[in-house]
């Protein structure tokens, strides 16, 4: 019972961050798998079947927002489907002595590019709701993104999402419900993929159903989380519990001394540390500059009483208040009331 909440623990934390960020679901979620004793390719697998009723109520909730580019997510979601079943097939077929070096080994390079990116240079993007690139990029990058996800545990949304938010052609939040609504194939290929090569041996329901129920629960908080802690600072600090969690499994297979595993984690805690300094100090300065911005836009408004009225101040004040941007609309100079009188004369 304790093992059953725990892995709901694990399944809601990892929703957390990949609600939070459109990645980080299959990382955070098979690291800890792995931390917990399963194979590579149990936990990869329970992740992808636990998945598929998550991406497909995440994919679903983007569509009805209208935060998705359908010829997008085709045209990523086939090639990745066709690399999920290559890497899970692969996965599949290693023995789990072979295979845990290659997962943590993978996961500690993507969590080393999250805590990097996230940490030194946030992703952004244009206001493009249509995302312009073609087949020549979105084909390959399914391929890779898919079959480093089946293997890893988890990377379509850091492999895919972020290649997308770097070139900064498309809308972040096209991006993410894209990506988000394509992962949902691609979880389905890779969940075949276990199937057809482990069968059903191994597999827990148990685990499964554990980790769905977590992540449903913490889908609709992790709305409200985005919109209270900064992207950069959540995705610095999830890049570091990668890199911890897949180090500590590393450390045990090659049955290193305590006093590597004091020196690495030593060097991981100053470098996580000051990245952490990095991102909030980051966060901090981008709220300021938002609320410079708005209060100067205030005092123009008060010092110019054409430019605006009393009720456009007031939605203003409320604005700064909050700590939000706020983005003036142009408001027609008022006029001096006119009366016109008729005078009739008798006839």
């Amino acid at each position: 019972m304790r093992k059953l909440v725990l892995l709901a623990f694990v399944g809601l934390a990892a929703q957390l961050v990949d609600g939070s960020l459109g990645m980080g679901y299959g990382m955070t979620s098979s690291s800890l798998l792995l931390l917990a004793g399963l194979s590579p390719a149990l936990a990869s697998a329970s992740v992808h079947l636990a998945e598929i009723g998550t991406t497909l109520a995440s994919g679903a909730s983007h569509w009805r927002l209208g935060n998705t580019d359908p010829r997008l997510v085709i045209r990523l979601g086939l090639p990745g489907a066709v690399g999920a079943f290559g890497g899970a097939t692969v996965l599949s077929h290693l023995s789990t002595r072979a295979a845990t070096p290659v997962t943590a080994s993978l996961l500690i390079l993507l969590g080393t590019y999250v805590l990097g990116r996230f940490a030194l240079r946030p992703p952004s993007g244009s206001g493009s709701r249509r995302s312009p690139h073609g087949r020549r990029l979105l084909v390959p990058l399914g391929l890779v993104g898919g079959f480093v996800d089946a293997t890893g545990g988890g990377g379509w949304g850091p492999v895919v999402t972020t290649t997308l938010l770097t070139g900064g052609r498309t809308a972040p939040r096209t991006v993410v419900g894209s990506v988000g609504a394509s992962e949902f194939l691609v979880t389905v290929a890779a969940s075949a993929g276990f199937l057809t090569g482990l069968g059903t041996a191994g597999i827990s329901l148990g685990i499964v159903l554990t980790l769905l129920a977590g992540g449903l629960v913490a889908a609709p908080i992790s709305a409200w989380l985005v919109s209270r802690l900064p992207g950069a600072v959540l995705g610095t600090a999830v890049g570091g519990l990668i890199l911890a969690t897949n180090l500590r499994v590393l450390l045990s297979w090659s049955e290193a001394s305590a006093q590597t595993g004091v020196v690495l984690y030593g060097a991981l805690g100053v470098i996580w540390a000051a990245f952490l300094t990095l991102a909030v100090r980051k966060a901090r300065a981008a709220a300021t500059e938002i609320r410079e911005e708005t209060e100067q836009v205030l005092e123009e408004v008060h010092a110019d009483p054409l430019r605006g009225h009393e009720p456009e101040t007031a939605v203003l004040e409320e604005a700064i208040a909050a700590g939000g941007p706020v983005t003036p609309r142009p408001v027609e100079p008022t006029r001096p009331h006119t009366h016109t009188v008729l005078v009739v004369e008798p006839a």
